[in-house]
């Protein structure tokens, strides 16, 4: 499709925000992809290059935490082990699913976890639920958990992971931001690999829009890093009203 200068401003800060909102606590494809159906892209290519654009911002958040040594490498890697086959599984388990279902599913649980969150000033406070013996398998296991859901329902992987990270493995909630950033960088290069081989990126688009959430990743991880808990928290609940408006307007859609 044609590009105007009108659709790179409508993408560039777009990116930029979700980027931003992403190195944090997660949920920036809540704005992302939105905003490549704003300028009129067909949903297969808008999810390709949001893919691209994502990948290389996701990178450099993950590359910032870990020069700040916020990265549990330990428990990250064994997440990311069990979140890369299962996000496949997800993935297909979709196809035989009914998509309505999964995401009511979601809605029904969201507000739990963002009640939770908005009254308790607490949320973020590291608690280690399981012992030393446990913590690898528990690691893989939420990997696997949220791999599934990214392959089901996608939005809000990141935020779910950061938390599960601090409030079942005890990670403090920079760190977990961290492994969270992680975990979507590797869980993200199948699916972005299949994009490519299918032809569903936009790269006129897709590589000056990462730029902007290369930006977007680098200010809001070194925000995370300054700041810590209290700005992660503010995020979260934004990350977690967002996904809840985004799914209840898709679930009312396919309904009605």
């Amino acid at each position: 499709m044609p590009l105007s200068l009108t659709t790179f401003l409508i993408i560039c800060p777009l990116i930029f925000l979700a980027g931003f909102i992403d190195s944090i606590a997660g949920g920036g494809g809540l704005i992302s992809l939105p905003a490549y159906y704003l300028v009129g892209l067909a949903p297969d290519v808008a999810a390709g290059t949001n893919k691209m654009s994502a990948f290389f911002g996701t990178a450099v958040a993950t590359g910032k935490y870990a020069a700040n040594r916020r990265i549990p490498w330990r428990e990250g890697i064994a997440a990311l082990a069990g979140a890369v086959p299962f996000s496949f599984l997800g993935a297909e388990l979709l196809k035989i699913l009914d998509e309505r279902y999964v995401k009511l599913g979601v809605l029904v649980a969201l507000p739990i976890v963002a009640v939770f969150v908005l009254l308790n000033k607490d949320a973020l406070t590291p608690r280690n639920l399981v012992g030393e013996k446990l913590r690898l398998p528990a690691c893989f296991l939420i990997g696997a958990v949220m791999g599934v859901y990214d392959g089901l329902v996608g939005p809000g992987t990141g935020t779910f992971l950061q938390l599960l990270f601090v409030t079942v493995l005890g990670i403090e909630a920079l760190k977990g931001s961290g492994a969270a950033r992680l975990v979507n960088l590797g869980s993200n290069v199948a699916a972005l690999v299949s994009f490519i081989i299918s032809g569903h990126v936009l790269y006129a688009l897709a590589l000056p829009a990462a730029l902007f959430g290369m930006a977007g990743n680098y200010l809001g991880s070194s925000l995370a890093i300054k700041k810590g808990s209290k700005v992660i928290r503010g995020i979260l609940i934004l990350v977690l009203g967002l996904l809840m408006l985004t799914l209840l307007m898709d679930v009312i859609n396919k309904f009605w």
